[in-house]
């Protein structure tokens, strides 16, 4: 069974095939994966070396030369470090780029706080016109990564992650899916929480709804789910709130509560698997039974 990642490396190196105007840009991380594809095309798969800016800068040269680039690294280095180019050289430019991340809030602990971006989805959020999707599953990125591709030339962010569901589950870009229904609140599941969230929420009377993509944010598909005064939790892979002002702005005509859960801001300084740091941010399901249904009562 593979991974998010090695399914994005094998659909990116068959999108070069089909695309002349496909190219890829890294940074060192997962060359080895795209050897193939930079022998044939090498003027379109292009490795900068561990020159995270470049990286930003390159794709942001590449857009304005008629291409639609791909960049990837891990997300700390993909979004955190060369925030400024991605900034100015895509955002302040005009021109679009498809980011494609890994690593993710807690992929690889032993890798430390250095390879940990928990602020990523957030950070984006500074800045106008991103679409961010969140895939939960191999397949769920697939359909993703090649929707991000062929979307115009807008800026667009895949969070790749070996956190992941069990089951991939129909995907539409933009639109939050219903899983389950009930009437006492809404629990809205992004990306590889949901199968969390459904054991969390197992015999409980409550709505809970499915995002591979947060931004846009469906406003409408969380309001058609909470119908009157509204109840509602989040619950994100990455850093706690990040979508709790979305969820209030769609809410906003309606008496609610919204609980937003995730990665806390304080740092966890022990290394462990992706369970332990899950159960260490109250992400587990035993934890999130709990803080959901107390918030709920």
């Amino acid at each position: 069974m593979d991974t998010m990642r090695e399914r994005f490396l094998d659909v990116t190196t068959r999108l070069l095939d089909e695309d002349p105007r496909l190219a890829v840009v890294l940074a060192d991380i997962s060359a080895a994966g795209f050897s193939t594809a930079a022998e044939r095309h090498p003027e379109r798969v292009i490795n900068v070396g561990i020159r995270e800016q470049l990286l930003i800068g390159a794709a942001g040269g590449l857009a304005l030369a008629g291409l639609r680039p791909i960049a990837h690294t891990f997300a700390s280095f993909l979004v955190e470090r060369p925030f400024e180019q991605v900034k100015l050289d895509l955002v302040h430019q005009g021109v679009g780029a498809v980011l494609v991340s890994a690593a993710g809030s807690y992929d690889w602990p032993a890798g430390g706080r250095t390879h940990m971006s928990p602020g990523d989805v957030a950070l984006l959020d500074t800045l106008p016109d991103w679409t961010v999707h969140v895939p939960g599953h191999p397949d769920e990125a697939e359909t993703l990564l090649r929707h991000a591709v062929a979307d115009g030339d807008r800026n667009v962010y895949v969070r790749l992650s070996e956190h992941r569901n069990a089951a991939a589950r129909p995907v539409t870009p933009g639109r939050f899916s219903t899983i389950r229904t009930g009437r006492g609140g809404v629990v809205l599941a992004v990306g590889p929480m949901l199968d969390a969230v459904l054991e969390a929420t197992e015999g409980l009377d409550v709505t809970v709804l499915y995002a591979a993509t947060v931004r846009p944010f469906d406003a409408e598909g969380l309001r058609a789910a909470v119908g009157g005064p509204a109840q509602a939790v989040i619950v994100e892979p990455y850093l706690a709130g990040t979508s709790q002002r979305e969820a209030h702005l769609a809410l906003d005509a309606l008496p609610h509560r919204v609980l937003a859960l995730g990665v806390p801001k304080a740092e966890h300084r022990h290394y462990g698997s992706i369970d332990e740091h899950l159960a260490a941010y109250g992400l587990d399901a035993r934890s999130l039974r709990e803080r959901i249904a107390g918030f709920l009562r």
